[in-house]
């Protein structure tokens, strides 16, 4: 499979990624991005929740998760930038999958009153995204320091610690009137990462090793 093809896979995923996300807020009347999850626009009982799901989320994670595996050979095979491909597609695009098969309960019921296995299945799996997935980033980004993609390299760094900032920010403010606007800044970092290295791949062809 060729870098372009590659590209065109990561860019079409997180594009999927973004507009299911916008739409799912402009279709529920006074949703809010500064204080609602994502999750909360195609949760269980949202009226078009299944539809955004369907033909959103779950092939955007699908299609993520291909790009990460094919991508990876197009950059340095060290162990580290292994770690970081394979773990952003299981952790970020098989897990976008995985958290619209399993919506939340109505609101995301976020004090777990009586959760369902969905709404459990749900945190769990978008836990380890936040947990691990900024961490992958930058493990690529060092993995990758001595190589051609110095400037990659810095953005991966750099978007990583962005995204663990704003996870500790989340973590430590989960009552805030602010929540769904540092989860939306993570996601963003996430999709940024996804457009460079996309734009990286597009720019090489596959080199097993290349420094």
């Amino acid at each position: 499979m060729n870098n372009k093809i590659t590209f065109f896979i990561g860019i079409l995923g997180v594009s999927l990624f973004v507009v299911s996300s916008i739409l799912g807020g402009v279709l529920i009347e006074n949703y809010s991005v500064n204080s609602q999850y994502i999750s909360e626009s195609y949760a269980i009982d949202t009226e078009h929740g299944r539809i955004l799901r369907i033909f959103g989320f779950i092939p955007s994670g699908l299609l993520i998760t291909s790009f990460c595996f094919l991508g990876m050979r197009y950059f340095q095979t060290s162990s580290l930038v292994k770690i970081g491909f394979y773990g952003i597609g299981i952790f970020y695009g098989l897990a976008t999958t995985v958290v619209a098969i399993f919506p939340c309960d109505s609101g995301c019921n976020k004090e777990l009153i009586e959760p369902s296995t969905s709404q459990l299945i749900h945190n769990l799996i978008g836990s380890l995204t936040y947990l691990f997935v900024p961490i992958l980033i930058i493990l690529i980004g060092l993995g990758l320091k001595k190589s051609l993609y110095k400037v990659f390299s810095s953005l991966s760094i750099g978007l990583g610690v962005i995204g663990i900032l704003f996870v500790c920010i989340l973590v430590s403010n989960a009552n805030s009137e602010f929540i769904g606007l540092y989860q939306r800044v993570i996601e963003l970092v996430f999709v940024l990462w996804i457009i460079f290295c996309a734009i990286a791949i597009k720019n090489q062809s596959p080199n097993y090793n290349k420094i």
